[in-house]
């Protein structure tokens, strides 16, 4: 009887069998193993790009033989660091599925990049674009993007599930058979996570995202995943009419616009990866005009501003009933990290008794639903980072007896520390 379905035939191979019905693992040919340390050959030697920001992300340069997922929203500048990343890289082979060689040579000069040692094609055949790279062996292949090539051994049109796992497995044959670093470039959907299977995350070696608001100039790059290398770190790029710039303090940076101080303004000091960062927290309270208060959040969870007013009202005895909550996180970025809480809370706090609480005060910590207020790592990096952009007042978690004279405790920083327990001492402060 036939199925009606195309392609529904599978090949199975035989499974020998002993007179039990079991698998005769003896039948089958033992895997070639060796000695860890006792591999031969020449280590790998990473390859330094000279962009210290992406070398930084990639832990210290990009691995020969790896295939890197670069991925972020539309708009965010990712074909733009591809090709930067093209002309740092001599005699990098660049091919786009998207954009014309006319098209990438009339990007190239917009940057200044158009004498870059860069060879360039226009491809969406995956067969030809191997077959390219391993002809050519470029210290670097970029292809953009991988959504917009197709394979004739898959079926469906370009960028449907089947067509990019069987892209990106022809890709990561070409790259590890010949040590040749590939890297793709993705697109995302509307939930912000790469478009394709999941399965293409696994199949990579290193995933990046390229984070920010298109309406603001800074851009982090983020590394989600890193065989050779470790996800804590974070790249910083201003995106200008250039290309993207690399930001060396980014403290510096997001606070160099910053005015007067004003009621329900806060700085509080994230660590992205490794590296802390000062941002500016703001909260306007006003009176609401309906009968349901609204609650707004630009670079800040919704559902955990909800949660800290809670604790506002409950355990600090401010009442935000009759009021609107708007909350910002300056500069575009995302506050994702526990140690925002207590800059919320205390921004809150400071517009709704219009109070003013200067330009040289940070607080960070994380508050929990009994109003205590928890301790967060790497204390004494933030303490540093707070002196350094002339901060002089650091409201904080307490730091308990045991955990007095250990690593990061922030003794030695010379700044005023106001440590506090819960959110009602938190307020009495404000």
């Amino acid at each position: 009887m036939e199925c009606g379905k195309w392609g529904s035939l599978e090949e199975q191979i035989a499974q020998k069998t002993n007179k039990q019905g079991k698998a005769d693992l003896h039948a089958y040919p033992g895997a070639k193993t060796t000695a860890l340390g006792t591999a031969a050959g020449k280590p790998l030697l990473r390859a330094e790009t000279g962009i210290h920001e992406l070398d930084r992300v990639f832990g210290g340069g990009i691995v020969p033989g790896s295939l890197t997922l670069l991925g972020g929203d539309p708009g965010v500048g990712k074909s733009t660091l591809a090709l930067q990343l093209a002309a740092a890289v001599p005699n990098t082979l660049y091919i786009s599925g998207e954009e014309s060689v006319e098209q990438i040579q009339l990007r190239a000069a917009r940057l200044g990049l158009g004498n870059a040692a860069v060879r360039l094609a226009n491809e969406t055949r995956v067969q030809t674009i191997a077959a390219t790279i391993v002809k050519e062996k470029p210290p670097l292949a970029i292809v953009d993007s991988i959504q917009t090539i197709a394979s004739d051994e898959a079926p469906g049109e370009s960028g449907n599930v089947t067509q990019v796992r069987a892209c990106t497995a022809l890709l990561l044959q070409a790259a590890k058979e010949n040590n040749i670093s590939i890297v793709l470039i993705g697109h995302v959907t509307k939930d912000g996570a790469l478009a394709g299977p999941k399965t293409l995350e696994h199949l990579v070696d290193t995933v990046l995202y390229l984070e920010g608001d298109r309406h603001h100039g800074l851009r982090i790059l983020r590394s989600t995943k890193n065989r050779f290398g470790s996800t804590d770190e974070i790249g910083v790029f201003d995106m200008t009419e250039q290309g993207f710039i690399e930001v060396k303090n980014p403290s510096e940076a997001l606070l160099s616009e910053r005015g007067q101080s004003a009621s329900g303004s806060v700085l509080t000091c994230l660590l992205e990866g490794t590296r802390p960062m000062l941002v500016e927290v703001q909260a306007l309270v006003s009176k609401t005009s309906f009968g349901y208060p609204v609650r707004k959040a630009s670079g800040f969870d919704l559902n955990r501003l909800h949660v800290l007013i809670a604790v506002l009202e409950r355990r600090a005895g401010i009442d935000l009933s009759k009021y609107d909550v708007h909350v910002n996180v300056v500069g575009g970025l995302k506050a994702n990290e526990p140690a925002a809480d207590l800059a919320v809370c205390l921004s809150v706090a400071s517009a709704y008794k219009d109070k003013v609480l200067g330009n040289d005060l940070v607080c960070f910590g994380e508050v929990g639903l009994g109003g205590e207020i928890r301790s967060v790592r790497q204390t004494e990096k933030r303490l540093k980072e707070c002196a350094h952009v002339g901060g002089k007042r650091v409201i904080m978690p307490k730091m308990k007896k045991a955990a007095t004279g250990q690593k990061g405790d922030g003794k030695g920083v010379a700044i005023k520390k106001m440590e506090v327990e819960n959110i009602q001492e938190l307020v009495r402060h404000a």
